[in-house]
C-alpha cells in the first residue's frame, strides 16, 4: 500500500474555455474601442491579500458609464507582480501591462452596475499597488486600493462565485430536497448507521467506528459521528448506497462536518470517492501538513503541491465548530473547485492550467474523474486520531449552497 493517499478528480470547464480563448484573441484583433462603449470611465477597489512570494487581488469595477454588453479592464503593475490565474475573468499579462476580459456570464454590466473578479500572482521585491485603470479604453478617474492586511500567508481566499460552469450571479440555494443525495439522517434508527448509509471499510479494518449521535447536529438531533483513530489499518467509512456514477456533467457535494483535532502533518482522509476513472481507486479529500488537501490514489497526487507555499494556499479545517465544505467535480475535463463556508480555497482550485505549488503534479493525470459513490469517515497513514461529525450531506448535477 503507498505510504500516502489521497487522490481526486479533474475539471469541467470546456465551455468556459473556449470561451476565454476567445475573449484573449479579441484582446488582440480588436481595437481599443472594439468592445461595448463606455463614455464616463469607472471607478476600480482595488483590494490586495499579499504574503511572501505571492499575493491575491479582488477588484470591484463599477461602470460610471453606459450599459456595457462586454468589457475589457487594464492597469499595469510598477514592481514584480506576476498574474498566474484569475477567477470571473480571463486575465493575462504582458510586461507590467494586465488585461482582464468578462467571462460568457459577467459580461453585462448596467449603468452603475458593478462586476467583481479576481487575480492571484506571484512576486518577490513587489511594488506599489496600481492606480491607474481603464475600462474599454476609458480612463477610470475615481479608483482606490486597500493595503494589504498582513504579511502572512492567506488562509482564505476573497469570496467568490459558484463555478463557471453555471452562471454564478447569486449564491445557490442551502436546499437539496431534489439532488441526488439530500440526507440529514434524521431517518437513521438505532446507532449503527443503515437504510442508505453503511459502515465500510475500503481497505481494512481497525478499532475506528461510525455511528449515529443524537447529542451532536447541525440541524435536527441526528448525525453520524467517526471516531478516527491512526494507522493506516483503521479505516472506518459510512458509504451512501446512491450510486452516482450519472450525476453529470459536473458534480457537486456540500457537507456540514465538525471535527475536534487539528489536521496533522501527516496524510489523512475523511472524504474518500470511488473513481471509476481510477479503476475504483478512490478521490479523496482530507489534509496533510495541518492543511485541507485533495489526494489521487492511483498515483498519489495532491492538490496543491505540498510546497510550504502550495500549502499556505489551502486552509487548516476549523476544530469544534460545523463548517460547510462545498466541492465541484467536473467529469469532463480535468478541472475542480472547493469552498470552505462559501469562500474559494486557491490552492484547492485545478482550472486547467498549471500554476506553480498548486496543480502541476495534480494536472500529470488528465483523464477526467468519474465519482461512483460516496464515503465519509476517517483514514490515515501515519499519527492522526479524530473524532467527527457528518450532517446536511448533499451531491446531486447542480449547485449547493451552504
Amino acid at each position: 500500500m503507498p505510504t500516502r493517499t489521497f487522490r481526486l478528480p479533474s475539471r469541467p470547464w470546456t465551455a468556459i474555455a473556449a470561451v476565454a480563448a476567445l475573449a484573449l484573441s479579441l484582446l488582440i484583433s480588436m481595437p481599443t474601442n472594439g468592445f461595448g462603449a463606455s463614455t464616463s470611465g469607472c471607478r476600480v477597489d482595488y483590494s490586495a491579500n499579499e504574503w511572501t512570494g505571492g499575493y491575491t487581488a479582488q477588484l470591484h469595477v463599477t461602470n460610471l458609464g453606459a450599459a456595457l454588453s462586454s468589457w475589457r479592464l487594464t492597469w499595469s503593475y510598477a514592481g514584480d507582480q506576476q498574474v498566474t490565474s484569475g477567477w470571473n475573468a480571463a486575465v493575462i499579462q504582458s510586461g507590467h501591462a494586465v488585461t482582464a476580459v468578462n467571462t460568457s456570464y459577467n459580461g453585462t454590466v448596467v449603468g452603475g452596475g458593478t462586476v467583481d473578479f479576481g487575480v492571484q500572482g506571484t512576486m518577490q521585491a513587489g511594488g506599489a499597488q496600481p492606480a491607474a485603470f481603464a475600462l474599454n479604453g476609458v480612463s477610470c478617474g475615481d479608483n482606490s486600493t486597500t493595503p494589504p492586511p498582513t504579511t502572512t500567508p492567506p488562509t482564505t481566499p476573497p469570496p467568490t462565485t459558484p463555478p463557471p460552469t453555471t452562471p454564478p450571479p447569486t449564491t445557490p440555494s442551502a436546499g437539496c430536497g431534489s439532488a441526488t443525495i439530500c440526507s440529514d439522517f434524521e431517518d437513521q434508527s438505532g446507532s449503527t448507521p443503515s437504510g442508505n448509509w453503511q459502515f465500510t471499510a475500503p481497505d481494512c479494518q481497525g478499532t475506528g467506528t461510525v455511528t449515529v449521535d443524537t447529542a451532536v447536529a447541525h440541524s435536527g438531533s441526528k448525525s453520524l459521528r467517526v471516531n478516527g483513530r491512526a494507522g493506516y489499518c483503521n479505516h472506518a467509512f459510512v458509504a451512501s448506497t446512491t450510486d452516482l456514477s450519472s450525476v453529470v456533467p459536473v458534480l457537486y457535494i456540500r457537507m456540514w462536518v465538525r471535527h475536534t483535532t487539528a489536521l496533522p502533518t501527516g496524510h489523512v482522509a475523511f472524504v474518500s470517492m470511488p473513481d471509476s476513472s481510477q479503476g475504483g481507486r478512490a478521490l479523496r479529500i482530507g489534509g496533510q501538513n495541518g492543511a485541507l488537501q485533495w489526494n489521487r490514489e492511483s498515483d498519489d497526487a495532491t492538490l496543491p503541491a505540498q510546497s510550504p507555499t502550495g500549502v499556505a494556499l489551502s486552509s487548516p479545517l476549523p476544530t469544534l465548530t460545523w463548517e460547510c465544505l462545498r466541492f465541484a467535480i467536473d467529469t469532463s475535463a480535468p478541472k475542480l473547485d472547493t469552498w470552505l463556508d462559501d469562500r474559494q480555497i486557491p490552492g484547492l482550485h485545478a482550472d486547467g492550467v498549471p500554476t506553480q505549488d498548486i496543480d502541476q503534479q495534480w494536472l500529470s493525470r488528465t483523464t477526467p474523474p468519474r465519482p461512483t459513490a460516496l464515503r465519509l469517515g476517517w483514514e490515515s497513514y501515519s499519527t492522526g486520531d479524530d473524532t467527527l461529525w457528518f450532517d446536511d450531506v448533499a451531491a446531486g448535477s447542480s449547485p449547493i449552497g451552504c
